[in-house]
């Protein structure tokens, strides 16, 4: 298919990134700006350290991104900036050398020692951290820090700007603040020449021309202090707004809990005399609790705990996946990503070159998906796993060439890496619960009959033909909802509450297998010991 008509294609594409790239272009009155390229811009506050949520926000942006290039020839690059010059306000509880750290509380993070040993700095650990990891993505971005654009005088000129739009400033944030904070508000946070704290004082006095504010220290001292060359830096909110304008960001994306704060600073970009950037407001990662992902808390799911347990791709579904929509971000929602990535793959080469722009797999891979290439699922391989209870590849793949004799660990390697995730998975997730039950006198009868009519079959039927038969087993047996056979299934044979398609779990762990399992399952001891 020709690029031309690839774009027109895009231009009604319903994908969120094609509808935001089309908000951006609208934007831009597409024209070229001034500074030569549309600038897409992701933050990252290194107070703690990088989680998932940070990198959902790069992998979405550039999502964006990658969808208004094929709908543009006008250039783009994309920002991650880091707030690194901002005080370090207290201790995340998931980092060791805690009463170190607490002696350089209000310090520049780039100033707070590295806990960890590695980096010059608390924020250059963080900021490598995220760097290596969006690197491993392959990623095209420019990172930029604060202390770097603060202290090079790169924002000299920003500064300026609000210093001569202070008032206007002001009268933007007050109404934002509670009475006690606005008696001390201000805008600029000075860095004592004395102990190297960001101060969060009151300003007495501004001077434009000068570049200078006045303020008054805790002990009462007035102090003059240019704002510029890293001697103040800015409240997060101001900050956020001046950034853009220096910049000039085109589209900056952000969770739900900073609505206010995206009103706030769009309205000191107009004050500055700026066009604030088109935005999208995504709703936030909770939890096993349902509780906010904080990255103070460790809470959630990191970035290498998921690439633990599941592959790269199935991490990038759940960042595309319905960003408006709240979502658990848990172990117990890897095994359903990675098998959902390889449905949408294996359905991709036959879609209508419309629909292939609705699928997910054209935005996580840039378009260019690779060949699908998937024989088992994720979740069949877990109840392998669980049923062998081995840590051992060699002993599923002894299973998997008999389901598939034309794969191996050599010709497959995506499904070899999976198999290995599924052990890990298995292991520290589905192992420690593992809860079989013995039969009722019904289930009993019913696995009774499955487990005779599998004796007769032969050891190659295939799986669509077992399934049949498990299923006509749950209506000879009168099961007014057939979940609740299957569900007998799972929990008595695998000592889980859920599972997989039972005619491809047998296929696959072999129907002789099957009925060993099952006259355990029906014997005196149970698999319940």
């Amino acid at each position: 298919m020709s690029d031309t008509a690839l774009r027109e294609l895009a231009q009604t594409a319903k994908a969120w990134p094609f509808e935001e790239a089309r908000k951006v272009l609208k934007r831009i009155n597409n024209k070229t700006p001034e500074k030569g390229y549309v600038l897409f811009q992701t933050g990252y506050g290194p107070s703690g350290l990088p989680h998932i949520g940070t990198f959902g926000e790069v992998q979405r942006t550039t999502m964006v991104r990658r969808a208004f290039e094929l709908l543009s020839d006008i250039p783009t690059k994309l920002i991650a900036f880091s707030d690194d010059m901002d005080g370090f306000r207290k201790v995340p509880t998931n980092l060791p050398n805690q009463e170190m750290l607490a002696e350089y509380l209000h310090k520049p993070l780039t100033k707070v020692p590295d806990p960890f040993g590695t980096h010059e700095s608390f924020a250059h650990h963080n900021n490598a951290r995220l760097c290596d990891f969006l690197d491993s993505y392959g990623f095209e971005y420019e990172f930029a820090s604060a202390s770097d654009y603060y202290t090079s005088g790169k924002f000299d000129d920003a500064l300026i700007r609000v210093l001569e739009v202070y008032d206007r400033i002001m009268g933007i944030m007050l109404p934002t603040l509670g009475e006690e904070r606005r008696q001390t508000y201000s805008p600029f946070l000075p860095i004592c020449e004395e102990t190297g704290n960001v101060l969060q004082v009151p300003v007495l006095h501004t001077d434009a021309k000068a570049g200078t504010i006045v303020y008054k220290r805790e002990d009462g001292q007035e102090v003059e202090t240019l704002v510029t060359g890293g001697r103040t830096k800015l409240q997060w909110k101001p900050d956020w707004a001046m950034r853009q304008w220096a910049l000039g960001v085109d589209y900056e994306m952000s969770g739900k809990d900073l609505i206010d704060s995206v009103k706030a600073s769009s309205s000191i970009v107009r004050a500055m005399g700026g066009n604030p950037p088109q935005t999208l407001t995504y709703e936030l990662f909770l939890d096993g609790e349902g509780t906010k992902i904080s990255k103070s808390k460790g809470n959630g799911l990191s970035m290498e705990e998921w690439l633990t347990y599941a592959t790269p791709e199935s991490l990038s579904l759940f960042m595309y996946q319905k960003p408006k929509t709240a979502k658990r971000l848990y172990f117990d929602v890897i095994p359903k990503n990675v098998d959902e990535y390889y449905s949408h793959l294996s359905s991709f080469e036959g879609m209508e070159d419309a629909k292939k722009l609705e699928n997910p797999v054209w935005h996580i891979h840039n378009g260019n998906p690779p060949k699908a290439n998937m024989p088992l699922s994720f979740n069949i391989l877990l109840n392998l796993a669980s049923v062998c209870n081995t840590d051992d590849k060699s002993v599923l793949w002894g299973f998997i060439s008999r389901y598939a004799p034309e794969a191996s660990p050599e010709s497959h390697k995506q499904l070899d890496d999976l198999v290995g995730y599924a052990i890990r998975y298995y292991t520290d997730f589905v192992k420690p619960h593992k809860n079989y039950r013995t039969p009722n006198d019904k289930e009993r009868e019913a696995f009774t009959a499955l487990r005779n009519k599998l004796d007769k079959m032969d050891v190659d039927t295939p799986s669509d033909e077992v399934q049949s038969s498990v299923f006509a087993i749950g209506k000879e047996f009168e099961y007014e909802n057939l979940r609740e056979w299957f569900k007998a299934n799972y929990e008595v044979l695998l000592g889980q509450e859920q599972g997989p398609r039972m005619g491809s779990f047998i296929a696959l762990y072999g129907i002789k297998e099957t009925v060993a399992l099952i006259d355990q399952a029906l014997s005196a001891e149970g698999l319940a010991g």
